[in-house]
């Protein structure tokens, strides 16, 4: 990976709202993980990051939906961006949600697991069109809802979308995983869904 584009922040030097906004991110991540990944580019805008991390808040503790699936919805889009970071962060959390290891691997590489559970391939399918094209069928859509109801979907689409966010930060930053890993994630073949 190329070079960073954003040195790290100097928390001595953080404005007020900047430093607002990184106890706020302190409190969400995992102690002496402070301000990497996307954090350290989204503090340069305080009020943007407001928004984001209230998000991040919700979608951590207070979301109904399933971790396995949230963390699969996160798992593909993080491939399909290639965000190297993201999927660093978040592979581990799928497996320790329950997705299975071999469920994480095709997705790496960015195929269809074959032996998806049944709630899984619903959710696949969904967060599938999503990022291909950029919405559903009516059969999908008809899946997802008789799956989550219509509350979860929408936190569904909000999550695709928050993840989506965060992986354009994480490339426009040129985020690499953290030193002495290798990045995860192969890069994406053409046409590759």
């Amino acid at each position: 990976m190329a070079e960073p584009r954003f040195a790290p922040l100097v928390e001595a030097e953080f404005t007020m709202a900047q430093r607002a906004q990184a106890a706020r991110i302190e409190k969400l991540t995992r102690p002496g993980t402070g301000t990497r990944g996307p954090f350290n580019i989204m503090l340069r805008s305080p009020g943007m990051a407001a928004g984001m991390i209230e998000l991040f808040e919700y979608y951590r503790l207070a979301s109904t939906l399933d971790p396995r699936l949230k963390e699969l919805a996160i798992l593909m889009v993080a491939r399909e961006w290639t965000a190297q970071f993201e999927w660093f962060a978040h592979a581990p959390a799928a497996e320790k949600a329950g997705l299975a290891p071999a469920t994480i691997e095709a997705l790496r590489h960015g195929r269809r697991p074959p032996a998806l559970r049944d709630d899984e391939a619903v959710i696949h399918d969904f967060v599938a069109a999503m990022l291909r094209d950029h919405e559903v069928g009516d059969a999908t859509f008809a899946k997802a809802r008789a799956l989550l109801g219509e509350e979860r979907l929408v936190d569904l689409v909000g999550l695709i979308g928050e993840y989506v966010k965060v992986s354009m930060i994480l490339n426009l930053g040129r985020v690499a995983v953290p030193d002495g890993n290798a990045p995860p994630l192969p890069p994406r073949a053409k046409g590759e869904a």
